[in-house]
Formats: C-alpha cells, sequence, structure tokens
C-alpha cells in the first residue's frame, strides 16, 4: 500500500468483486436474544435497529415462502460443552439454559414452521445441522441477519462460503457493541467471503421470488 493509496483503493485492486443472489435462499437470523438488548447485561449493544430490519426481512421472507431459520446459544450448566470459548468469554454464562438473558426479545416469535438452531460456538455452522438442513432444502443463497457483527454474524459468514452457500449480509440487520469492529468485520466480509447489501435490496430480491 502506496502512501498516497487509501484502504478502499487498496483492497479494490485485490478484491473488487460481487457474488450475487442465488435462485434458492434462506434466511438466518443469528443470536437475536434478551442479552444484547437489556441495558443491565454486560452484553448489551443497543442493536434494536438490527433487529427492526431482521423482523422486516423476515416479513418478506415469509411472503415469498422462504425458509427462516433462528439460533440461540444455549449451555449446560457449568458450560461443560462450551469448550474453550467458553472458558475465554465469561459473558457466556448469560446463555447457560434457563437463563432470561437467553430468551428471544420482545417482537420477536418464532413461527410453527421455522426451526430454531441452538449452537455453543460462534459459526451457526459448527457442531450443528445447518449445513445439511440448507443443503435438503435446495438452498444456494444464506441470507444472514443477526448478532453480533464481528462475532458470530462473521464465523457464521465464513463457514457459509467454505460450505458453498451464497453469503449475503444485511447491512442494517447485522450489529455489535461498538461501531468500529461493526464496519470493520462489514468491509472485511465484503471484501472476501460475501456480499454486503442493503436491506431494501434483499427485500426487493425476495420480492421476486414470491409465488
Amino acid at each position: 500500500m502506496t502512501q498516497t493509496e487509501n484502504l478502499g483503493e487498496n483492497y479494490k485492486r485485490a478484491y473488487d468483486n460481487r457474488i450475487g443472489f442465488g435462485q434458492r435462499p434462506a434466511l438466518l437470523l443469528i443470536d437475536f436474544v434478551q442479552a444484547y438488548f437489556d441495558p443491565d447485561c454486560p452484553l448489551y449493544a443497543g442493536v434494536e435497529d438490527a433487529l427492526a430490519s431482521a423482523l422486516r426481512l423476515r416479513d418478506a421472507a415469509r411472503q415469498a415462502g422462504i425458509p427462516i431459520i433462528y439460533t440461540n446459544v444455549v449451555y449446560r450448566p457449568g458450560g461443560v460443552d462450551g469448550g474453550r470459548f467458553f472458558q475465554k468469554v465469561k459473558v457466556l454464562e448469560n446463555f447457560v439454559a434457563g437463563n432470561p438473558m437467553g430468551a428471544w426479545p420482545e417482537g420477536l416469535e418464532v413461527g410453527a414452521d421455522e426451526m430454531v438452531i441452538s449452537k455453543q460456538y460462534p459459526s451457526a455452522f459448527f457442531g450443528t445441522s445447518l449445513g445439511s438442513t440448507l443443503t435438503a432444502l435446495g438452498v444456494d443463497t444464506l441470507i444472514h441477519t443477526g448478532l453480533s457483527t464481528s462475532g458470530c454474524v462473521r464465523a457464521t459468514c465464513v463457514d457459509s462460503c467454505s460450505h458453498g452457500f451464497i453469503p449475503i449480509i444485511v447491512r442494517e440487520a447485522v450489529g455489535d457493541r461498538h461501531p468500529d469492529p461493526h464496519n470493520a468485520n462489514l468491509f472485511d466480509m465484503d471484501a472476501k467471503y460475501g456480499d454486503v447489501v442493503g436491506e431494501a435490496e434483499v427485500i426487493t430480491y425476495m420480492q421476486t421470488l414470491k409465488g
């Protein structure tokens, strides 16, 4: 990188491509749980706008008949199934089974025909049935919403790419506790793994699939 070259110019020379949407999408809502919305919880992130965007996308997905999958994080008492992740990130104690911080926040109700995948690690693919479920459904595009951008969203995006699904990350529908890691990870995911796309464009895409 030269002294006169900015970050965008530098990355554009190496990473300037868009995959685009596929034909068979699924919508993924990653870890929208109460911990991120309760100001008394150390995980509080002020991400109400991201949830609102994800719910608008969910409405569009329901109307278009697009599969909808939610994830949450659930541990056994003591975090015995959380391994090094639970050991490193002490606030994960909020997700031991039965803790109210692991519940869905107000306004998010899972439909009877919608799937919930409980996980113990950052990626929604690691140690879960997500990959095989998407394959069985014939999905080629995974639309990512959720929390947090620098953590579970990014980990899932990388694994989505690695498993052969097109990662679409909806800019308004992901969130983090600080804008710097949020923006840095959106930049990196868009450069190397998937497409970061605005909510309106994703809803328009969903509407073309309706019926």
